[in-house]
Formats: structure tokens, C-alpha cells, sequence
């Protein structure tokens, strides 16, 4: 589509320009047009738009014809912009006057009524909610997909042996499914703050005018309900001031990009050939020009570089923000392009992160061989001296840490000690400790509520999938 398709003479001063005589500098034209960009909210300003002519009908405030005149007009715009053939004009600044201009030119003089108890004010508001509050839906329905993907590979390897990590460092062993679990609990946290923002945006601008209110007797109640909000915003200046929408709904997004960005390095970590826990298919790996032998994860790389271009949209907005008197000023047309930005950012992301999932095969063996490692039992061992000889834990802790020194020294695992080293460190150790010392019967012993037991594992995903996706 073209951007300067107008008629001569068609520009912004003529729907607004009475009070000036010329028109704009070409800088201020460019400076001042925000149509690249807008143009995605004509499916919501044309749906407010409708509403507003069928609320100002109802009340009197213009005839009939002319809102079914208006309504219809809209109709047959929508019609042309989503068959590519509606021209946009940077000369008419924004979709609200785009979208007006081509409704005069096709309905006439009733298009003029349109605007009639309203502002680009409240009129913007209300359309970048409605178009945030369709962007936080289908985000949901993404993170829901991702969440599907991590409780499916959750299921196939709740008992796939792993070592859990604190510090990079080998802490105790946990199962794939166990870990990968958590990024399901965190998703769920998201898709809870969208919820949150969702909830807390649902309130209509429309009608607030510029500022203050009109002297025509809107039915905002109305207008309100046809668009699906709770209700109309209670104060005419903050509905149109109001950009903490836009704000929440980055920060949700800052704190999903955080989480994707965990679990993409865990990827990259895991494709490594030092850890080889994982590989990806050829759909998610790429090559190198010089190296031939290299399979790189960039996708996953792109996902974790991706969240700082998610906070910095986080930051701009809040600069942009943070010095603005009531109500509006013209730099609020900077909240768009962060939030439509983010939006296809989080989207890509989503995407990718459920394609790695469903790409990748685990490599269970090499897990398990190093989840004993780095003496990862050593937490049952004090353990068993707790629970068994009933001593307190700090001197169960000291113990074991005596023990495993004499184990690095041997250069050998906790479970190869002799019973006679052990016994010289602590004399009521018995043959039972045995018991313990292996990954498998401590990972079994993890039996806690949230534990990392297999068997808990198995029925945490069962859970998960009962609360995030059958009833979600």
C-alpha cells in the first residue's frame, strides 16, 4: 500500500485546521505522522467508531440515517484496508483521520458527525486498549502452547535423572521433568499478571472527549458495553492520561522475556558439547560458514538477546511518561511502537521456544552419568545423620563436609568411601547410610510437596495440566 495516495489538498488541516491559514512544514509533517505505525488499530477504531455512532443515535444526538450511514461507511472501509486497497496518508497523521477522510469521501456529510462528543484523545485511548487488550489474548493463548509443550516433555522424562544446579555447580539431583516444570509454574505467573492487566485496563475512555467531558448527553454505559469493557473510566482527564495499561502490559512482558531468556540459555548450555544433554533438530539449528562441524542454537541465542529489547521498550515508555502534567501531550504518541514491537517480539519468541521443545531430543544417559557428580548426595547423607542418629543439622553438616574432603582426597564418590573412613568421622554411621549415597534412591527420597521424587514429578504434570491447560 502507498503511503501519499491522497487528493491534493487533502491533509490533517483540513479536519482540523480552521484556526490556521497554512499547512505544516514537510518536517513537521513527518515528525508529527504516526499512520505507519497506527494503522494496526483500524480494526479497533473502527469498531469504536461504530459504537460511538450507534450510542450518539440512541441519544438523540444525530439521526438515525446518519449512523446507519456511518456504520455502513465504516463497514466498507474495514472492507477496503483488509483487501489492501485503502491508501494511507502520512499527510493525514493517524488511522483516526485516515479512516474519517475516506468515510466523507464515501458517505458525505454525514461522516462529519461522527466525531461529535469525542476527542483523538479519548478516541486514541480507547482504540490502543482495545488493540492491548487483543494482544494480551492471543499472548495467553501462546504462553498456554508453550506451557503444553514443557508439561508433554515434563510427562515423557519425569523420571530422566539430571543434576539439579545452584551456581552452575552440581547441587543435587532433580529430574528433566522437574526442571523443566518450573518454567511451566513460571509461564503460569505470566499469564496471570496478563489476566491482571487485562482486568485493570477494561475501562472505557470514550466519551471523556479531550479532557473534560462534553456537553452532549453521551450514554458512555453504552459504548462501553458494546465494546466489551467493565464499564467507562471514572475521571474524564485520567482516562485519557491514563498509559499504565500500556506500561503493565510491558512490564508483564518484561518479566516473560526474563523467563524465556532462562530457559533459552539453559538450551544453549545443554546444546553445548561439554554438557550434550540436548539436541536440536536441523529446524532449529543453524551452521557455520567456516566451521563445518558446528550445529549452533541460535535460535535459542535470539530469544535470550531478545529480552533486552522487551525491558529497554519497558524503560523508554516509563522515561517518556515519568514528566508529563495531566492530561495529554503529543509525546504519548511514543507509546505505540514499543507495545506493537514487543507484542510480535513476545510472539516470535513464544513460538520458537515451543518449536526448540517439541524439536529436542534429551540425551537421558549423559544427564544421569552427571547428576552424581560433584558429590550431589552429600545433602542425604547429613540427612540420614539428622533423621537416624537424631543429631542436629549443623553438626550433621559439618560432618558430611569432613567426609566429603576425605572423598576428594581418594578422589573417588561418597557412596565408594569404606565404611571404617566414614565411621572414623562420625562412629554411629552403619552400613544403612548406603542407603542413601546413590542418585537414584536420593532423588526417590525427594517426596516433599513439590518435590523432585519421579513419582511426584508424574503427578505435578498431571496437575499442571489440569490447572494451565484443561481448565484455562
Amino acid at each position: 500500500m502507498s503511503d501519499d495516495k491522497t487528493k491534493p489538498g487533502t491533509d490533517a488541516s483540513t479536519m482540523w485546521g480552521g484556526r490556521f491559514s497554512g499547512g505544516p512544514d514537510a518536517v513537521m509533517e513527518a515528525i508529527n505522522a504516526s499512520i505507519d505505525f497506527d494503522k494496526r488499530l483500524y480494526r479497533q477504531d473502527i469498531a469504536a467508531s461504530q459504537a460511538h455512532a450507534r450510542m450518539l443515535a440512541a441519544q438523540g444526538i444525530i439521526a438515525d440515517e446518519d449512523s446507519n450511514a456511518i456504520i455502513a461507511g465504516l463497514d466498507a472501509v474495514k472492507a477496503e484496508i483488509e483487501a489492501g486497497e485503502f491508501a494511507f496518508s502520512r499527510a493525514l497523521e493517524d488511522i483516526h483521520m485516515n479512516v474519517e477522510a475516506r468515510l466523507a469521501e464515501l458517505i458525505g456529510e454525514p461522516a462529519g458527525r461522527l466525531h461529535t462528543g469525542r476527542s483523538r484523545n479519548d478516541q486514541v485511548a480507547t482504540d490502543f486498549k482495545l488493540w492491548v487488550r487483543d494482544a494480551l489474548d492471543a499472548l495467553d493463548s501462546d504462553m498456554q502452547g508453550l506451557q503444553a509443550a514443557l508439561i508433554d516433555v515434563a510427562e515423557a522424562h519425569a523420571d530422566a535423572i539430571m543434576p539439579g544446579f545452584t551456581h552452575l555447580q552440581s547441587a543435587q539431583p532433580v529430574t528433566l521433568g522437574h526442571h523443566l516444570l518450573a518454567y511451566t509454574e513460571m509461564l503460569g505467573r505470566d499469564r496471570g499478571r496478563a489476566r491482571d492487566c487485562r482486568e485493570r485496563l477494561n475501562e472505557s475512555p470514550l466519551g471523556a472527549a479531550a479532557l473534560a467531558g462534553t456537553s452532549f448527553s453521551l450514554d458512555r454505559h453504552m459504548t462501553a458495553d458494546e465494546l466489551g469493557f467493565s464499564g467507562p473510566a471514572a475521571n474524564s482527564m485520567d482516562a485519557v492520561a491514563d498509559r499504565d495499561f500500556a506500561l503493565e502490559f510491558l512490564s508483564f512482558a518484561s518479566i516473560l522475556s526474563v523467563h524465556l531468556s532462562r530457559l533459552a540459555e539453559e538450551y544453549v548450555i545443554w546444546c553445548s558439547q561439554q554438557f550434550a544433554y540436548v539436541r536440536l533438530g536441523d529446524a532449529f539449528s543453524t551452521g557455520s560458514s567456516i566451521m563445518p562441524q558446528k550445529r549452533n542454537p541460535d535460535a535459542a541465542e535470539l530469544v535470550r538477546a531478545k529480552a533486552g529489547r522487551v525491558i529497554g521498550a519497558l524503560n523508554g515508555l516509563m522515561i517518556v511518561m515519568k514528566g508529563l502534567p495531566m492530561t495529554y501531550g503529543k509525546d504519548m504518541q511514543e507509546d505505540k511502537e514499543p507495545v506493537f514491537e514487543v507484542h510480535d517480539t513476545l510472539k516470535l519468541s513464544l513460538a520458537a521456544m515451543t518449536g526448540m521443545l517439541r524439536d529436542s531430543t534429551f540425551q537421558r544417559d549423559r544427564m544421569a552419568a552427571d547428576a552424581g557428580r560433584g558429590f550431589a548426595t552429600a545433602t542425604d547423607l547429613a540427612d540420614w545423620l539428622v533423621r537416624v542418629l537424631g543429631m542436629p543439622f549443623r553438626q550433621a553438616h559439618h560432618v558430611t563436609g569432613a567426609l566429603v574432603k576425605i572423598a576428594e582426597d581418594q578422589n573417588c564418590d561418597l557412596a565408594d568411601l569404606a565404611l571404617s573412613d566414614m565411621q572414623a568421622v562420625e562412629s554411629g554411621i552403619t552400613e544403612d547410610i548406603y542407603s542413601v549415597l546413590s542418585v537414584e534412591s536420593a532423588l526417590a527420597g525427594r517426596t516433599s510437596f513439590g518435590g523432585a521424587a519421579p513419582g511426584n514429578v508424574a503427578e505435578a504434570a498431571v496437575e499442571a495440566r489440569k490447572r494451565f491447560l484443561d481448565g484455562a
